[in-house]
């Protein structure tokens, strides 16, 4: 069985040096980590993660909450957990996913929070290990996510490129960050060109868009396009349409946000805003671990771009 002794002699370190690297890598130079690593990795060595934990006074556990809805049928939360599990694993930690009402039960080094809302602000501040949020907030509480507002904007600006007259926004119905940024990013794009913006907002499901659609039929003037908060209002946007008879894409456009399986259900397949959840997912791992060696440090936030993702509820305008 291959020991910290043999990793030292491999590397030509010290056994301190080789304990220093795994467990305070952040104190160690980029060459003597690469030393190390590779030492590491010729003899198949892996530390072990209980000697780590008790070293370093942790527990090599993060707690991952989900306080918002989750539906099955979606693949969006199951990409954020491998992003998640995938990049603790890299760094010896292991996941727990928990509820609200198991929070407080067992020790943890620090938490992975989605679906924050306004009601949740006073229980979260009351942690006392490190948080970092998977989505915008204005409470000052450290966050990864993408960029909300730019994402409408792009979306907006194709609906206008691909010459659809009329662009109404389909926003989800809730008081909160990410989506008073993803309306922005729509209002601020029609602004631009001198258009006056048309909102309607739903509970984030499906059958609430189609609704909307088949029951004001009357009201949609055809080159009109539909750009939506969420590939679930996108979808149900769509459905309505072709229940109606209406042509997607000639007629109508419809545009989603996520990109994340639901976008590629429809028929046609839906235009969508592209996030890239597992780098996400990650990045939240690397913003925490950061944290917890700075002492609970502020680190801000962190937004990836969004990629717009060409399919067929859009027409195509050279």
């Amino acid at each position: 069985m291959v020991t910290l002794t043999d990793v030292a002699k491999k590397a030509n370190v010290s056994k301190m040096t080789v304990s220093r690297v795994i467990n305070h890598p952040e104190l160690v130079t980029d060459e003597l980590k690469k030393l190390v690593f590779d030492a590491m990795h010729e003899l198949n060595y892996r530390p072990n993660a209980a000697a780590k934990a008790l070293a370093n006074n942790r527990t090599q556990i993060i707690k991952f909450f989900i306080l918002e809805e989750m539906d099955t049928t979606e693949p969006y939360y199951m990409n954020l957990l491998m992003g998640i599990a995938q990049e603790l694993d890299k760094h010896q930690y292991s996941m727990q996913l928990v509820t609200k009402n198991a929070f407080d039960i067992g020790v943890c080094d620090g938490y992975i929070i989605t679906g924050f809302r306004e009601k949740d602000l006073e229980w979260i501040e009351k942690l006392e290990a490190p948080v970092v949020l998977f989505g915008e907030n204005r409470y000052g509480i450290d966050y990864i996510d993408t960029n909300n507002e730019e994402g409408t904007r792009i979306s907006t600006e194709y609906a206008l490129a691909q010459k659809y007259q009329h662009i109404i926004y389909i926003g989800i119905d809730i008081n909160e960050a990410f989506e008073f940024s993803r309306e922005a990013g729509y209002v601020n794009a029609m602004q631009a060109h001198g258009l006056v913006p048309t909102i309607h907002r739903f509970d984030n499901h499906s059958r609430y868009a189609a609704k909307f659609i088949e029951d004001n039929w009357g009201m949609w003037e055809q080159n009109t396009c539909f750009v939506c908060s969420s590939d679930r209002l996108a979808l149900g946007i769509e459905r309505g349409l072709i229940k109606m008879d209406g042509n997607v894409p000639e007629q109508f456009g419809v545009i989603g946000f996520d990109g994340v399986f639901l976008d590629q259900i429809g028929s046609p397949q839906l235009t969508t805003i592209k996030q890239p959840i597992m780098d996400m997912g990650a990045a939240c791992v690397t913003m925490l671990l950061s944290k917890m060696n700075q002492n609970n440090a502020r680190q801000g936030y962190k937004r990836f771009e969004p990629q717009l993702i060409k399919r067929g509820s859009t027409r195509v305008i050279e």
